[in-house]
Parts: C-alpha cells; structure tokens; sequence
C-alpha cells in the first residue's frame, strides 16, 4: 500500500471532480445508508447485545456543590441480579470535548454539579440496575455553589485558554471610547441567552468488552479516536488497546465529541465484573450529565456615522462554565469578520458555575453571537432610517477588518440580492406593528449568516479490489450529514465506477484516523484525504495502462487514454489500495475561509395572546462547491429550524437554588416540532473556494443555525413592535407591549 497527501500550502487551482465523465458530485443523491436505517438493519450503539452482557446504570449525585461523605449500598447489593455498586476514583464526572484529553483522574467524591455520576450499580437487567440505583444511600456535606450566572457576573475572568487558538479571547483595534463619544448614532443593548441542550434523537450509550487485554467499546461518538485517546487516558492504556466503534450515531451536534461518563464507566465495570457491560442514558441524565450549551449575556454597542457607516463594532460576552474547564462560548466569532468598522473589540469572559459541563453546541459562538449582533444590526438601521439589508451591504469589508487578509470566497452581497429577489422582500412590511391579517400581526424580518470554514488532517484508505469494487475506509462518522454517501461520491466520480460499486466503512478506530465530525468538517476534511488516495491510484492505472495521467479518462470502469482503452479490474491485480492524508497549510494563515447566507422570515404573532408562529422562510447559502445538493439542503434546513428553536422555545431552565436542571426532557425541553415549521426555501448559490480544499468546498452543517434565530427576532420586532432581549421570545414577554385591539 502507497500513500499519497495534501498539504493547502496554496490555492487548489484544478480539481479532478470536475474531469469526472459521469458525475454525481453536486446532485442530489439519496443517502445511501438510508435503507439500513429505515429497515433497522443499521445497528446503533445500544442495540449491540454481546453474550453475557450486563447492564449499568449511573449512581448521580443529589446535590449540586457537595463533598460526598458515604455511600451505602447494603439494600442494593442484597437485590436479585444486582452485580455490584462500583466507585472508581478513574470515573469521569465531565464528559470530554473536541480537543485535549479527559482529566484522568476526576474522582467519585466531589460533586460539581447536580446529578453528576458518583458510581455505577451493575445488574443482569436494566430493570434491577435501576431498581438497585434507587436504593443505594448516599450521605454528603454540602457546600456553597454558585448556581445563577446572571448574579455572579462580576465575577467574570477571562477564559484560561483559546482553545485550538481558534476562538479569539480578546481582540482590540482603534480607540473605542471616542468612536462612541463621536458616532452619529448608537445603540447600546444587552442580551441573554440561555443554556441549550444537544437533544440529539439517540442518548448517549456505551458496550464495553474486554478480551485478551484489549477493550472494544461500542459507542455513540462523533470523533471515535478522541474518544479512544481520551478512554486510554482514563484507564490507563495504550490507545493501541482500546478500540472505539461507531459506524452509526443518532444525532450529535457536539454532544458526543468526546468521552462520555457512561463510556468510562461502562470500561471500567466491564474490566472489573470480567463480563460485556452495556450503560445506556436515560433521557433525563442526557439532560443532567453530558453537556449543554453555556448561557450569555452579550452587551453590543454600534456606533455609525449617519450614511450608516459603522465607526465603532463592539461585543462582549460573558458566559459561565465549571471551574477548571477551558471551554467557552465565543459568541464574538463572527463579529470579527462580518462587517466593516475601524474601532473594534471583541471580548469573553467566564464565571465559574456548578452546572454541568459547557461544551461545543451547533455553531459554537456563532450561532448565539450572531442571534445578539443581527438583531443590534436591525436596531440600527431603524434608527438611521436604513432598509436593514442596505445598512449591511454599506458594511460590507474588502478584507477581514481585524487581521487584513484576503477573503477565500464571500458571497454575502449575493445571498442577500438573490435572496430577497426569492422572498420578496421589497414587499415587507416597513411599519412595525401595522400589518394585520385577521387576529394576527405579519412582520419580517432578514438576518446574515456566517460561519468559518475549518479545515484538519484527516487519514482514509481507498482500494480497488481485484473485481473492480471500490472500498473506502476511515474512522470518520456519519452522524446524519450522509458522510456515507458523499464519500461515496468522490470516489466514484474520481475513480470512474458506478455509485453501487463503491462501498464505505466508518466509525472505527483501527481504520486511518480521521478530523472527527465535528466543526462541519467531516467531509471536505475526508474527502480532501480521500481526494489524495483517489489521485495517486488514478497514477497507479494510468502508470499500469502505460498512458499519462493527465490524459486518462476513467468511466463506467474502463480506463480510457488515446489509444488506449483498457478495464480497470486487469490493471489492479489482485487489488490496490492508497492510503490519503490531508492537512491544513499555510493557505489557513494567509487566507480568511467563511462561508456566508441571508435568512429571510416572515412571522405571525397573535394580536390577543401573543402566539408566534413563523409563517414563511427563505435562505440563500454560499458555501463553496456543494458536494451533494440533497444532504445540503437537509442540512440546511435542519440549521434553521435549529435556530428557530433557539429564537423561541428552547431554554434550559436550571434551579438558581440547586443547579438541578427543571425541564431535563423531551416533554419540557421544547424543540420545535413539525407543526412548527413552515416549508423552508433554500438556495445555495454557485460557488467554488479554491483555497479551501481540492474540492473546492467548504462545511454547511452549522451555517443553518447561524443568523437564522435573528431573522426569527427581527421578524417578530416588526410585527409587534416589541423587542425581546432575553431569549427564547416567549409569548409572555410580548403580551404586555402588543399593539392595542382593534375596534
């Protein structure tokens, strides 16, 4: 086997996917793990039952801040089939994230957090580890936490860490205090968003077994080697004895980057009982023990001159998180590059709460930071007198504002153009507060969306067997995106076999590693490693055939080059393989890599109760070469019902007295449901990005969510005239501030 690479030192000016004689690049193609999935026959991580496999359920703190003083577990060991009650000083009380490994040791005694795992109780039916789990005693000191971030905001330091030197703790430029003493106009606003739950369909779940030294664990993961390093590290292991599978997750959203409570516990029960043992979540410790969205409080001052050129772009966050944690909420991501303005600071800081553990959410900073930055764009224009979409466009920079680097792509005067061509937007309603239809006030309401384009290595293995079949392996997942079918794509397209021939294995740590699914990477980054396996065996047939490369065509399974026309499956022998690697370069540093849209919404709010129901949407996207037009759409569309949820009903309520989550299910958590959801419009818009990769594209699985809840907001301030600043705008902050009944 040979291996082949990329390095994006410098613009990918060719790509082989356009040479492709029957493409399916850029089509809209069924996902081909669809079939597996609806017939059932894809297996997820809870439905692997090894012989002898016993069941765990977690032992979860009482209390929020506490010092754990003794735990009796007499009456539940005496119970039938209970196995054992297992404390572990190597269990994990946080579950990991993208990047670095989980503490190894982080103990079963003091308690952070309410519901925080403290033990595990092992029984031959989950129904009796359940059983036992509610009869085991436990005795505490309480201690005082800090449970309400809003109270402790002066409390606020500076994160300890920029976490992969990505998020941008503090950026300053220009003197912002006179250019708010010298602005024509200027708003100064706060908002606050909550704390968000992942609510991904499958919970989280775990199957351990240990055999001959070595662990296998099934698992629910987006980045499978993250999470063997990280089990590694809590186990004390080499990651060459730990296995990690997960070809197929049920949603993750960056709730299942990194290792999980239950993984960890569920190795180490396995390791002690001699025996496979399964721990799945419930819904309600998905809720309480594995991650959340952190909550903010955003102060945005814009400052322009009365052309609406802006002179001052300010934003601080302040958001909470568990002492020790390095992650943080960087709601000012997309502030440093969307709009232009020469005075500028972009700040975060953290207070120190004891809620669970604050991890990466959908569009991590971008998704809660543009919902606060657009709708004070909004405010603006209205106070200049600007249509909301000319104010952007007057803002529009040449280069990134703060870093003065040339943008890879950015068609975001375009999306806006097309987009509101496509909604209709020169018939919006100008008034706020007077357009009625019946009972209910229309408004509308337009946002910007925007979401860096991140690039990482990413190892995969590509064969052509000796019968012509093409398989591709990596421990890349799919978590919904169709990674599956994508891949597939490129190396059919690539290497000229029909779409049925090729076959993609994922989600398995002894396969070439891969960036994860995470950041919406996970296919340019594998299909950039991909790219490269493919290339260098097009080399290998061409080489084989005795016909320059860049003269063959390959199609239908025959090589074809003047003169030449020969089957592949006689110039592979007995089978090829070409492992590809891919990594970012120096076009990272010299080059900014977003991709951008436009939401445009309509709204419709109950004169008398304030009901909100979005009634019309439109986003049009830029985001490079769109690889597959079906998965992006979907993706698309799940981004902005995403960040409808966030405009309106998603709120993770925790007890300012305890920590203790309120509503830790799907019955109380609300995400929108299809009654919702109007039929979504979605246009991605031609484009390639050179400098991204050799395909020349870039991730949409966040860029949805981005701006999209704004949109919601601004919609909702133009049909009532009401501005809500704490989200999610709920029916009773709109009530007292609705225009009055007609007569």
């Amino acid at each position: 086997m040979t291996d082949a690479s990329v390095k994006m030192d410098s613009p990918f000016e060719k790509s082989l996917l356009d040479r492709a004689a029957a493409p399916t690049i850029g089509r809209e193609i069924a996902r081909i793990d669809g079939p597996r999935k609806v017939s059932g026959a894809a297996r997820y991580a809870a439905e692997h039952f090894p012989d002898e496999v016993v069941h765990g359920v977690l032992l979860r703190a009482p209390v929020g801040c506490a010092r754990i003083t003794a735990v009796d577990a007499t009456a539940a060991l005496a119970m039938p089939g209970v196995l054992a009650v297992i404390r572990d000083e190597r269990m994990i009380r946080n579950a990991g994230d993208f990047g670095g490994d989980a503490a190894p040791v982080q103990g079963v005694d003091e308690v952070a957090y309410f519901g925080q795992p403290i033990g595990l109780v092992v029984a031959d039916s989950l129904e009796r580890a359940r059983a036992a789990s509610l009869c085991v005693r436990i005795s505490f000191e309480s201690r005082p936490g800090v449970f309400d971030m809003m109270a402790a905001r002066d409390s606020a330091m500076p994160p300890t860490d920029d976490i992969f030197g990505l998020f941008l703790i503090h950026t300053e430029q220009g003197d912002v205090e006179r250019a708010a003493g010298e602005a024509e106009d200027l708003i100064d606003t706060v908002w606050e968003t909550p704390s968000q739950n992942h609510a991904a369909m499958e919970p989280h779940a775990s199957v351990a077994i240990w055999k001959e030294g070595r662990l296998t664990l099934h698992g629910s993961y987006q980045s499978p080697v993250v999470t063997r390093d990280q089990l590694a590290t809590v186990m004390g292991l080499a990651p060459s004895q730990v296995r990690v599978l997960s070809p197929f997750v049920g949603g993750g959203f960056g709730g299942k980057l990194g290792v999980m409570p239950e993984a960890v516990a569920a190795a180490i029960a396995a390791q002690q009982l001699g025996r496979p043992v399964k721990v799945v979540m419930t819904r309600q410790q998905v809720f309480e023990t594995t991650g959340r969205r952190p909550m903010t409080h955003q102060r945005v001052r814009l400052g322009a001159k009365r052309d609406g050129r802006l002179t001052l772009v300010q934003h601080e966050t302040i958001t909470d998180q568990l002492e020790g944690e390095v992650f943080f909420e960087p709601a000012g991501l997309a502030t440093h590059l969307l709009y232009a303005g020469e005075n500028r600071v972009v700040d975060h800081k953290v207070v120190r709460t004891n809620k669970q553990l604050a991890v990466s959410m959908r569009a991590p900073g971008e998704a809660v930071g543009l919902l606060t930055l657009e709708c004070a764009m909004d405010e603006l224009a209205e106070k200049l007198g600007l249509d909301p979409i000319e104010l952007r466009l007057r803002n529009e920079p040449e280069s990134h504002p703060e870093m003065d680097v040339p943008f890879s792509s950015r068609a975001l005067v375009d999306c806006f153009s097309q987009g509101a061509a496509r909604f209709g937007w020169n018939r919006r309603n100008t008034r706020p507060g007077h357009m009625r239809d019946g009972d209910w006030l229309v408004g509308h309401g337009v946002a910007a969306a925007a979401r860096g384009n991140l690039f990482g290595p990413s190892r995969v293995r590509a064969t052509i067997q000796g019968d012509g079949r093409v398989v591709v392996e990596t421990e890349m997942t799919d978590i919904g995106t169709g990674t599956y079918t994508i891949l597939a794509q490129i190396a059919a397209d690539l290497l000229g076999v029909p779409l049925e021939q090729v076959e993609v294995r994922l989600g398995d740590t002894d396969d070439p590693r891969s960036a994860g699914s995470g950041g919406s990477w996970g296919a340019t980054t594998s299909g950039s490693a991909l790219y490269a396996a493919c290339a260098e065996l097009r080399a290998h047939l061409a080489a084989a055939a005795g016909a320059s490369v860049d003269a063959v065509t390959l199609a239908d399974g025959i090589l074809t080059a003047p003169g030449i026309s020969c089957p592949i499956t006689e110039l592979v022998g007995n089978g090829l393989s070409v492992e590809g690697a891919t990594e970012p370069g120096e076009s990272n540093q010299r080059f900014n890599q977003t991709s951008y849209g436009a939401h445009f919404c309509e709204v419709r709010v109950h004169a008398i109760t304030g009901e909100v129901r979005v009634s019309r949407w439109t986003s049009v996207f830029a985001a490079g070469r769109i690889l597959n037009l079906q998965t992006a759409i979907s993706q698309a569309i799940g981004g902005v019902v995403f960040g409808i949820g966030g405009a309106l009903t998603e709120e993770l309520v925790h007890d300012p007295r305890t920590g203790k989550i309120v509503n830790r299910d799907l019955g109380e958590y609300h995400v929108p449901a299809h009654a919702d959801i109007p039929p979504i419009d979605i246009q991605f818009l031609e484009e390639r990005d050179l400098v991204a990769n050799p395909l020349h594209a870039k991730g949409v699985g966040e860029l949805g969510v981005c701006g999209a809840g704004a949109a919601v907001a601004n919609a909702v301030y133009n049909a009532t005239g009401v501005r809500v600043r704490q989200f999610p705008i709920t029916l009773d902050k709109l009530l007292s501030g609705l225009p009055p009944i007609a007569e």
